[in-house]
């Protein structure tokens, strides 16, 4: 049985080939197996990556915890992905984590003031999005461990202050600084925060022009909730998912708890996240949702969306 490795596997096994130490590798590692379809054709690649991913904790634990502290940061993931903030000194990355997050960061006046990684849920509809805030990137004081958190992460929320009269200066180093640290931005979201200062709409379109022009850009306010549901929307999109509901025959879905899958899932991968053996015996299926009538009955290779229903017979 063929493969058939999605776009997302073969980012992350990018970034693990690209990869320059323990932690680094071992959270690419760790994205592949998310992204990899589960199905009887890629059983040996599962065990290969859980056997890699095994080693290196076992290494990292092995480690006394000074070297550990020397190699670098690990942000276990938690909920639908994980997005780490970037940005330059007093962009207002902690306040708003702060505000959407259960974290309870250190927000001061003075730059600098974070520095460790510190994460945080932040609930999106029916499911919660990890928000990890880092230290602040900045020419000469950006130590090299943060690079490999970030090129770990599943996505990246790039936050300036929109007020800050260094605003062009300011994107201009921070790309710069991602590009030496070989970081892409493919899933990259742009937030500017001061949403309510004269001009905020002019500054803000300065920074995809610098940045990128397909980073979606969105100009927020923490203190007073501007626009916060629209990041929200913004940074699911950027994790490349979709969440999937399964039924029993004449049961309702269980809206609450989506199986979350990677852009692009096919029928039979859900089948096998939902249970391996499910993709071996699966006869056929009915989808409720996008690009279907209510209840169709579908192939094997159905490509789903985000909020199908799912109903599984074998």
């Amino acid at each position: 049985m063929p493969a058939n490795l999605t776009p997302e596997f073969r980012e992350a096994e990018e970034r693990f080939r690209s990869a320059q130490g323990g932690e680094e590798k071992l959270a690419a590692l760790e994205a592949m197996l998310r992204a990899i379809p589960k199905h009887k054709g890629t059983e040996k690649m599962q065990a290969d990556i859980k056997r890699r991913i095994a080693k290196l904790k076992a290494e990292a634990a092995r480690r006394p915890a000074t070297a550990r502290q020397r190699a670098g940061r690990h942000v276990p993931r938690e909920g639908a992905g994980q997005v780490v903030l970037v940005g330059p000194p007093n962009s207002g990355k902690s306040s708003l984590v702060a505000v959407v997050t259960n974290a309870r960061p250190v927000v001061a006046d003075y730059p600098f003031s974070t520095r460790e990684p510190l994460p945080g849920m932040m609930p999106y509809e029916n499911l919660q999005i990890q928000l990890v805030d880092m230290p602040p990137l900045a020419p000469g004081l950006t130590p090299p461990w943060i690079f490999g958190l970030i090129r770990g992460a599943d996505a990246i929320l790039l936050v300036f202050d929109l007020s800050d009269p260094a605003l062009v200066e300011q994107a201009e180093d921070l790309k710069t600084l991602l590009a030496e640290g070989k970081v892409g931005l493919a899933r990259a979201v742009i937030a500017g925060t001061r949403a309510d200062i004269p001009g905020a709409a002019d500054n803000l379109a300065l920074l995809p022009e610098i940045l990128g022009p397909d980073i979606p850009a969105v100009a927020i306010s923490a203190t007073r909730g501007d626009n916060l549901p629209v990041l929200q929307r913004r940074l699911f999109d950027a994790l490349g998912v979709i969440r999937i509901y399964t039924r029993a025959p004449g049961k309702r879905p269980d809206l609450n708890a989506p199986f979350v899958l990677p852009l692009g899932t096919t029928l039979v991968e859900a089948a096998a996240a939902v249970h391996k053996d499910f993709a071996l015996s699966l006869k056929f299926a009915r989808v409720w949702g996008k690009g279907t009538f209510d209840g169709q009955m579908v192939q094997r290779d159905h490509v789903l969306h985000d909020g199908d229903v799912v109903e599984l017979h074998r």
